[in-house]
């Protein structure tokens, strides 16, 4: 390994810690928004090797974000990747480290594609604008499925592009790079599935340039890629089978008929259905919250990406991704909803080639490093040093601390609302059934979610306050639990009936 590879390594090590620190101190290794809340849900299942269970009595006093009751079975809309793969983490106890650790290993990943595509100087140039990327960090400490995403999409883009490069004299086997890219690709489909469509446009037109121009081998080893891809990724359909009883029914259209990819009055919530000007509209938000989260730099953080294009214009490979990230801008206009609060997520599988592009076009701008007797000679050295040293420390000290920041107690979840269901007095209250009684916001009671278990076996058991008729007849069907009533406002108290 070359000293540049251990300073890669070393900051891939930091990349976890820094990860772990976001999501220990900022998030409190706890879900804030209703998507993280449905992911830790779904992935206690699959911790007890479960996709669906029956549903409870009164599904909905048992509210769960993006938690579908059908048929009398209780199950999470999103597809199983993110949620099997959080789920291990649950079962052995890890799962606050399960996005650190992936977030560490891209960075590793990113580091040597760039290596792969440029050199080692441009390679850790990436590294450092990966570990200090607003948006990379943002999404590293949530339990959000984006990190576990660009994981494969990396591991995709390794495989894609070593099996066009392996031949005979290769010690690598190309059975092994055509399995680990069919397989990224089949995982990244039941992750994020229009995500999967947005990065495989690139790559579905470089394989038919293949199919029509490269020899027989090549061609087979492709198509290997898109069988191994295509038959993993057709579970989703099982999936949905499993669980709806109908192959095509999206469980995403069971929480809300509307959610749905498209234009049309009856697509999403805009006024007259979602139509291309809203489509604009949200990409175009989007895009201005990412021109800042990227490296934090004032709304420029793109200002090197036209350098690179100009190193890296004859590698056909740099071209593949960066075209990433306009194909998922455009994929997601068929998506009602936009995304800017951890950064505009959808597109995030799309940085991997601004990174690329940014950081050889850094590298292009310094030129040779000359010995250090020399320096003072070498003017564009010094002017590129005081340029990326100022946006650097710009985003470190001021854009990332507050970017960061702001997301700490995002929408009021917080750990100090699980501390009176801690103390030693109310555990004698259990084995409890707690009425929570909403006071400003439903997160009040979704917090509380982390105490309470999908199978109902836990010490608490938290439900959401339906009413009296409601509340009194769900508590008939728990004898064996005291039944208290909570008000988050006075979170030290519980009631034995409604407060007056």
């Amino acid at each position: 390994m070359s000293r540049f590879d251990r300073i890669a390594i070393f900051l891939s090590v930091l990349m976890v810690c820094i990860s772990a620190w976001i999501s220990s101190n900022i998030f409190e290794n706890m879900p804030h928004i209703e998507d993280e809340i449905a992911y830790v849900w779904q992935a206690n299942l699959v911790s007890n090797g479960d996709l669906f269970i029956p549903s409870p009595p009164c599904p909905k006093c048992f509210l769960v974000p993006f938690v579908i009751d059908f048929d009398g079975i209780r199950f999470g809309k999103y597809p199983p990747g993110w949620p099997a793969i959080l789920g291990i983490g649950t079962k052995f106890g890890l799962r606050d480290w399960v996005n650190p650790f992936f977030s560490g290993f891209s960075l590793w990943l990113i580091y040597l594609l760039v290596k792969k595509l440029s050199n080692e100087k441009a390679a850790l140039i990436a590294s450092f604008l990966t570990l200090t990327s607003p948006f990379f960090l943002l999404n590293s400490g949530s339990l959000l499925s984006h990190i576990w995403s660009i994981w494969l999409t990396l591991v995709f883009i390794h495989g894609w592009i070593d099996t066009y490069s392996l031949n005979s004299s290769s010690k690598i086997p190309g059975w092994i790079t055509v399995v680990v890219a069919g397989l990224s690709l089949g995982l990244l489909t039941l992750t994020r599935p229009l995500t999967a469509a947005g990065i495989g446009i690139p790559f579905f037109l470089h394989g038919t340039y293949i199919l029509l121009k490269n020899p027989n081998n090549k061609r087979i080893q492709y198509l290997l890629i898109a069988i191994i891809g295509g038959v993993l990724a057709s579970l989703i359909f099982i999936w949905q089978a499993g669980l709806t009883g109908n192959p095509f029914l999206n469980p995403y259209q069971l929480w809300w008929p509307y959610d749905k990819l498209g234009f049309g009055p009856d697509v999403g919530l805009q006024d007259g259905g979602y139509s291309f000007l809203f489509a604009r509209m949200n990409a175009k938000f989007s895009l201005r919250i990412g021109y800042t989260d990227l490296f934090g730099w004032f709304q420029h953080s793109w200002i090197f990406i036209p350098f690179g294009i100009f190193s890296l214009w004859k590698k056909w490979q740099s071209w593949i991704i960066l075209s990433i990230f306009p194909s998922l801008v455009l994929t997601y206009t068929l998506y009602w909803i936009g995304s800017w609060l951890f950064g505009p997520r959808y597109y995030f599988d799309g940085i991997i080639g601004l990174i690329l592009f940014s950081a050889v076009g850094i590298q292009t701008l310094f030129g040779s490093v000359y010995p250090m007797k020399q320096f003072s000679k070498n003017w564009r050295f010094i002017i590129m040093a005081i340029i990326v040293f100022f946006l650097i420390s710009a985003n470190v000290f001021f854009y990332l601390p507050q970017r960061i920041g702001n997301m700490k107690g995002l929408y009021g979840a917080s750990r100090s609302r699980l501390v009176p269901f801690q103390l030693e007095s109310s555990k004698e209250m259990t084995p409890a059934l707690i009425i929570v009684h909403k006071i400003n916001h439903w997160i009040e009671y979704g917090t509380l979610l982390e105490i309470s278990s999908p199978y109902l076996d836990s010490e608490w058991i938290v439900t959401y306050s339906r009413g009296f008729d409601l509340d009194n007849n769900l508590a008939k069907s728990f004898p064996d639990r005291s039944i208290w009533h909570y008000y988050p406002d006075e979170p030290y108290l519980f009631y034995t009936a409604e407060r007056p």
